[in-house]
């Protein structure tokens, strides 16, 4: 199912989930100086994952922001918490006001041109509780977003632009997976904030 050029706020997923693309929410200017205020601010860091036993350093940079000074851990590695910038502070209110959800963590992806991606995977780590709602922001570079369902392998896809917000809730993540393929047309940078709740943040 092919979804670049849908834009309502209805649910995206045929089944088993619930995706809310609400579109560019800013202007191109703003959205512009967001991207230049992460890229310069954030203290991006190569990510690291264990998969299958190897430890792997990423080309893609990572920031992990809380609003406690907790710990995450996805692809068995463990990340620490930064406090929250002005920036980022702003950019969480504009979220949960346009989605009607609270965050308490942000996640953030630095990929530097289109041959950094992210292969299929799902969010539902224990800490991020079942069946919960990400917003996804993404600056920069207009990547392509697909999900593919995990027992019929039907897939969905949608363009995210510069300044665009996609919500991923409901069964999502139980029976969808979804990756950032990469393209070697794009060579731009991308940001892309996710922004989650974590459950007891402090245990």
């Amino acid at each position: 199912m092919d979804l670049f050029s849908n834009t309502d706020t209805q649910n995206l997923l045929p089944y088993d989930g619930a995706l809310t693309y609400y579109g560019q929410i800013m202007s191109l200017s703003q959205a512009n100086n967001f991207l230049s205020h992460l890229l310069a601010e954030v203290p991006w860091k190569n990510d690291e994952v264990v998969i299958y036993g190897k430890h792997i350093v990423t080309k893609r940079q990572i920031a992990w922001y809380a609003d406690e000074l907790a710990t995450y851990t996805y692809s068995n590695t463990e990340k620490m918490a930064l406090p929250w910038s002005p920036t980022l502070l702003s950019l969480k209110s504009m979220v949960e006001d346009i989605t009607a959800k609270s965050f308490n963590s942000c996640l953030l992806n630095l990929y530097h041109n289109g041959e950094e991606g992210m292969s299929w995977h799902s969010d539902d780590e224990k800490k991020l509780g079942k069946n919960t709602a990400i917003a996804s922001l993404s600056f920069g570079a207009e990547r392509k977003f697909v999900f593919k369902h995990k027992k019929t392998k039907e897939k969905v896809e949608l363009l995210l632009p510069n300044g665009s917000l996609l919500l991923m809730h409901g069964e999502t993540q139980s029976h969808w997976l979804h990756s950032l393929p990469v393209s070697k047309k794009v060579k731009l940078p991308r940001v892309n904030l996710t922004f989650r709740t974590i459950i007891s943040a402090t245990t």
